[in-house]
């Protein structure tokens, strides 16, 4: 059973830092295309970040220069480093695995990924 567990979400204020986790279990992430993704109340799932198979990393324009995807494939989890954090950074974060497929997203936007974390929440204070 694959299961993506995120962590390392809570409360802090603008122009602070949270890192994010995203732990895997049932596959290995060594290689394998994933994705951050954020939705706050209201609005709909807003991709973040994409890291690709060569560890590659794309990022929306919202958050480039601040965030950073990583992955550390002995610990089999995904990170995501958020610095100089915003009020409208506040949302749901999800992490995303696809593993049905050799190629990974051209958009960070793209939803096309088979499993999905339940999610940590971010809060940013103003």
């Amino acid at each position: 059973q694959v299961q993506l567990v995120e962590s390392g979400g809570g409360s802090v204020q603008a122009g602070g830092s949270l890192r994010l986790s995203c732990a895997a279990s049932g596959i290995s992430i060594r290689g394998v295309c994933m994705g951050w993704f954020r939705q706050a109340p209201g609005k709909e799932r807003e991709g973040i970040g994409t890291i690709y198979s060569s560890d590659r990393t794309i990022y929306a324009d919202s958050v480039k220069g601040r965030f950073t995807i990583s992955r550390d494939n002995a610990k089999n989890t995904l990170y995501l480093e958020m610095n100089s954090l915003k009020p409208e950074d506040t949302a749901m974060y999800y992490c995303a695995a696809q593993t049905f497929r050799t190629y990974c997203p051209t958009s960070v936007q793209s939803t096309t990924y088979n499993y999905w974390g339940q999610g940590t929440q971010v809060t940013v204070s103003s």
